[in-house]
């Protein structure tokens, strides 16, 4: 039995069978040399009385095969069978790669997608694109049970520095998310995040914002120029409601143009919305073109509601002089103008769909129709004061 050099080893020819050489260099190593010239490496060893053989993966140098070999036997020796520490290995790796965060984190994207549409998380594609922009590339290769705190707040620390502590408290929070829905699937997982991580205080996280009467009036003047996207961001003002909830309105939804009716699908608390039209809605409503074969009232291609909000947003802003906004804050700014006309506060929070308090939300099922078109009457009357006061004082100049 020869000893193998790294040249012998590169210079020995294919056969017509298979063949296995030993090497006299390193104890039950074995060069298998195919008919079709393939070249591999094996260790024979007897485990427990029985012949058993390991296959060593990859192409691995005659050195690398050795230490390969020498680590196997220190296996044999310490009373385990290599090939089934091997197999073992190899489960484990494969459990891990099935357990990464990425891999975990789609899963339960996947679970929240497949409820049925009430009970449908609403802000599902947020969370995703928080996970492929700011997670994934940092723990998404990351076995989730290997995760340790330091490196979320590694991680955290960065966004913060990045972004702003408002966006580190977005992704600790889905992180949290993620890994309590992981740990009450798994008998073993325990979440590493604790409390006090948080980058901002929940006062600060809250938004203030309300566009005073001149702000109001400059961009009420500059959305009348702006087509389709400008008779939405009116049409939100009058009816206080979200941006989504008024991008996607549809058609169907709206009964003989009075009342418009949002399903429980769509609204944040899982519940109908009724929504009043005002004359002055109903009226908007009426100078936006409807698309043949769309139900969508607010479309600009006659397939999908409409959306690009940020590009449109700017240009809405350049047009009226106002920045430093959000359309989220058009829903507070019509809620304080409905306190400014002295509109009843239960009424108020009525038209905005806030949940009831206490026994009252259990019990009190009235709609409040006629109540809610007073406010949202008194709402529209306010802005169209502010918009077109009767002395011309809101004459703006506006960007072109």
């Amino acid at each position: 039995m020869a000893k193998l050099t790294a040249i012998a080893v590169e210079n020995i020819k294919p056969g017509p069978r298979r063949r296995e050489i030993p090497d006299s260099g390193c104890q039950g190593l074995y060069l298998v040399v195919q008919p079709s010239g393939r070249k591999s490496w094996a260790v024979r060893y007897r485990f427990q009385g029985t012949p058993r053989k390991l296959t060593l993966d990859g192409a691995l140098t005659l050195a690398t095969a050795r230490k390969a070999a020498t680590d196997a036997l220190h296996v044999l020796e310490r009373g385990h069978d290599p090939a089934a520490a091997k197999k073992s290995a190899k489960v484990r790796a494969e459990l891990a790669a099935a357990n990464t965060l990425r891999a975990v984190a789609e899963s339960y994207l996947v679970y929240e997608e497949r409820k049925p549409a009430d009970k449908r998380l609403r802000t599902i594609e947020q969370r995703r694109a928080t996970f492929e922009r700011l997670i994934f590339p940092v723990l998404g290769g990351r076995p989730i049970a290997d995760i340790r705190r330091s490196e979320i707040v590694k991680l955290l620390d960065h966004v913060e520095s990045e972004r702003g502590g408002r966006m580190a408290d977005e992704v600790l929070g889905v992180l949290r998310i993620l890994f309590d829905w992981h740990a009450r699937r798994d008998d073993d997982f325990r979440s590493p995040i604790v409390k006090g991580l948080q980058r901002t205080r929940p006062i600060e996280r809250m938004r203030n914002r309300v566009l005073c009467d001149d702000e109001l009036a400059r961009v009420w003047i500059a959305a009348d120029g702006m087509g389709v996207f400008g008779r939405y961001v009116q049409f939100m003002l009058l009816t206080a409601t979200r941006r989504n909830e008024a991008a996607r309105m549809t058609y169907s939804e709206l009964a003989n143009g009075g009342d418009w009716l949002i399903p429980a699908s769509r609204y944040k608390n899982k519940l109908d919305h009724l929504v009043p039209l005002s004359k002055a809605a109903q009226a908007l409503l009426a100078k936006v073109p409807r698309i043949v074969d769309c139900d969508y009232v607010f479309s600009t291609d006659g397939k999908h509601a409409i959306a690009n909000f940020a590009h449109l947003k700017m240009r809405l802003d350049a047009a009226s002089g106002v920045s430093g906004w959000r359309l989220h804050d058009l829903r507070r700014t019509a809620r304080s103008l409905m306190s400014a006309a002295a509109v009843n506060p239960d009424h108020a929070e009525r038209c905005l769909g806030h949940a009831l308090l206490g026994i009252r939300k259990t019990y009190d099922r009235y709609e409040f129709r006629a109540e809610k078109l007073a406010a949202f009457e008194a709402l529209a009357a306010r802005i169209n004061q502010i918009a077109n006061p009767p002395d011309g004082s809101n004459v703006v100049k506006l960007r072109a």
